[in-house]
């Protein structure tokens, strides 16, 4: 899905996502001078407290398409 935002915002890719059986959206900004290999992670739920991750965390996306 694409996302097409309101005026002031940026564009982006959003894709339905598993991260450790835990629903998920993984989002890949477009925005100007923002990373291409970085990728966001949105859920309801509070995933890095969750899943006891840290920032740097290794973990397995599973992306439904």
């Amino acid at each position: 899905m694409k996302i097409n935002p309101a005026a002031g915002y940026y564009a982006g890719k959003l894709f339905r996502a598993r991260l450790m059986n835990l629903e998920c959206a993984l989002v890949i900004p477009q925005v100007p001078g923002y990373s291409e290999d970085v990728i966001e992670l949105i859920s309801p739920d509070d995933l890095k407290n969750k899943l006891c991750l840290e920032d740097g965390s290794t973990c397995e996306i599973k992306v439904m398409i």
